[in-house]
């Protein structure tokens, strides 16, 4: 045979097993529509358990492992048909927010006059009253208490990566996601007013700001480089301070502080672009909404994310990031994050949403909410 002959006898496979694919489907909702009336669960261990095994015992051995992941995915197809059946008279309702673009809203912010996280305010909110806390978990302990009706934190840099004290605490607090804004930032070195750059032998930021100047921190050995709360804070702390000490911040926050600003633009990359989340105590989505985000564990099992994203793939949706974050346990697990495109107003996203809760031991749905695009510091 030539590689047409092939070729065609593989596209008249193909259709054989189109039709009997969609066969399965419909009798996978009979097995719905069973499972309803008799109010059983969608999944059976067993069941499925029973349908692999047997697949597995009727294929070569050069082809198993295909062939159990192939009756996998079927099956998982139709688990997700099911619960689409399932779940028609049984979704959420979910609250539209009100008008936040009134002025005097109160906000938290971690640090003080200056932090990147005020600049990320003030371009979200129309002159928002502004609160400064200590600690990212003041911002989160803040919302939580209703002393604030919104919290800002950053979670991610263009540069650095995840901001991961901002994750560990989205384990541990309740809160809902109400809408993000990515704002580029630019650092200079900022010093106390006499001070010459020969002078300089500690440099003072936050870590983040820290590794997103890694590059100039690492061509000046000489600096030692200090973690410190806050940008802002170190330029308070560099301004209260002797000669000797500089900080990287903005050149807003510098000029803040009084500080006389020795060189600009530090930053490793050119787009170096920090997202700030938003948090809100209760649930309300905008009308524009169209990124959700949720957090989730999986059974430590062979293919245990390839079965989740196969949910996603089923229902069309777009993932937009994925990232898993240690637990503190012995059996190293991890606690996985995921942002996809949608709204909770399309019903096959509601479905989906239903579905992961009541599949998965740990499910938390963090919001639904739109990303504000913003310029330059």
């Amino acid at each position: 045979m030539d590689l047409n002959e092939i070729r065609g006898q593989i596209d008249n496979i193909d259709a054989q097993l189109l039709k009997l694919f969609l066969d399965r489907m419909e009798l996978s909702k009979g097995v719905a529509a069973y499972k309803k009336e008799n109010n059983m669960p969608i999944f059976q261990g067993d069941r499925e358990k029973q349908v692999l095994d047997r697949i597995s015992s009727l294929s070569p051995e050069e082809h198993r492992s295909g062939a159990r992941l192939l009756f996998t995915n079927i099956m998982d197809i139709g688990k997700s048909l099911q619960a689409n059946q399932l779940h028609d008279s049984s979704l959420p309702q979910f609250p539209i927010a009100g008008d936040d673009t009134i002025t005097g809203i109160k906000v938290a912010c971690q640090g003080v006059s200056g932090a990147n996280s005020e600049a990320a305010c003030v371009r979200m909110f129309s002159e928002p009253s502004i609160s400064f806390y200590e600690s990212f978990e003041d911002v989160f302990k803040a919302v939580q208490r209703e002393e604030v009706e919104y919290g800002l934190l950053p979670i991610q840099n263009s540069t650095a990566g995840s901001v991961m004290q901002t994750f560990d605490l989205m384990r541990r607090y309740s809160f809902y996601i109400h809408r993000t804004i990515s704002i580029k930032i630019d650092y200079c070195l900022a010093v106390k007013k006499g001070t010459k750059f020969e002078d300089i032998v500690s440099v003072y930021s936050h870590e983040q700001a820290l590794k997103q100047c890694s590059s100039f921190l690492n061509k000046n050995d000489g600096m030692m480089a200090i973690p410190y709360s806050n940008t802002a804070a170190a330029a308070k702390l560099v301004s209260e301070s002797g000669i000797g000490n500089a900080a990287l911040c903005s050149e807003e926050c510098a000029n803040i502080y009084g500080l006389d600003i020795l060189k600009t633009n530090l930053q490793n990359s050119d787009d170096n672009y920090t997202r700030f989340i938003c948090i809100k105590k209760n649930l309300s989505i905008v009308e524009d909404a169209d990124i959700i985000s949720v957090s989730l564990s999986i059974p430590n099992t062979p293919a245990a994310l390839y079965r989740l994203l196969t949910k996603f793939a089923v229902g069309g949706l777009n993932l937009l990031r994925i990232e898993s974050k240690p637990i503190a346990s012995r059996n190293f697990d991890v606690i996985f994050y995921l942002d996809f495109a949608g709204s909770v107003k399309d019903e096959s996203v509601a479905k989906l949403l239903v579905e992961l809760e009541d599949d998965l031991s740990f499910f938390k749905f963090l919001g639904n909410y739109n990303e504000i695009q913003d310029g330059s510091l």
